[in-house]
């Protein structure tokens, strides 16, 4: 007696891999999405935070972390006593991602916190990435600002003030370039270093696709 073979028939196999496309489609472009609100995300930190020093600057004429008025502008406000000589210069002084807790970029965020301008504690604490006072990006980076030169070399970089964002993805700092600036990494108002301790590099990253998966710093002069 002839037994009858069991198996799937082109149809069946033709479903299944429909199925299977629909599936991958799907998970492909909800990545697609997470990406796509990560570098929007990211984008609005560079907004957000010229948003604070404009809106500091025109409520007590003065700047942030330079404010030596802060203690009478802002209820709990402490000024800055470092970089020496550096108070009501009209610049933000200090390394954006500064661990002296008495510098101007480092009690930048103490004042806008306390003008009621940005969300997170104003008590400044070890500095450490780690630390709720340490402000981050969607990727864990930390955020900074300022006045100094982020860039040294040749050719520098004029700005009143830089915001850099650390540990950003090759790939999604192109994505930011291309959203707020000229799509270029070394050129306009957005530009690319190689991680946080490149924060003095003379040379700006001329970022690509095969470069997506490295992570750098990412400054925007304002």
């Amino acid at each position: 007696m002839r037994h009858k073979q069991m198996g799937f028939t082109l149809v069946e196999i033709a479903i299944v891999l429909v199925i299977i496309g629909l599936l991958l489609g799907g998970v492909l472009k909800g990545q697609e999405l997470v990406n796509s609100a990560k570098v929007k995300n990211l984008a609005n930190d560079f907004r957000n935070i010229s948003t604070f020093v404009y809106a500091y600057q025109d409520k007590f004429r003065a700047l942030p972390g330079d404010d030596s008025a802060v203690a009478n502008h802002v209820n709990g406000g402490v000024p800055a006593t470092t970089p020496a000589a550096g108070l009501a210069n009209g610049r933000i002084n200090g390394a954006w991602n500064s661990v002296t807790a008495t510098d101007e970029t480092v009690l930048f965020w103490q004042h806008v916190r306390l003008a009621g301008l940005a969300t997170g504690t104003p008590t400044v604490g070890d500095l450490s990435l780690g630390d709720e006072y340490v402000p981050k990006n969607a990727d864990g980076g930390r955020i900074g600002v300022t006045g100094d030169a982020v860039f040294t070399g040749a050719t520098p970089w004029p700005a009143n003030f830089f915001i850099c964002s650390s540990n950003i993805q090759g790939r999604f700092a192109r994505q930011i370039d291309t959203t707020i600036d000229d799509g270029n990494t070394t050129t306009g108002t957005v530009r690319v270093l190689c991680q946080d301790v490149c924060a003095s590099s003379a040379a700006y990253v001329n970022l690509n696709p095969a470069l997506d998966a490295n992570v750098y710093t990412v400054c925007v002069g304002n």
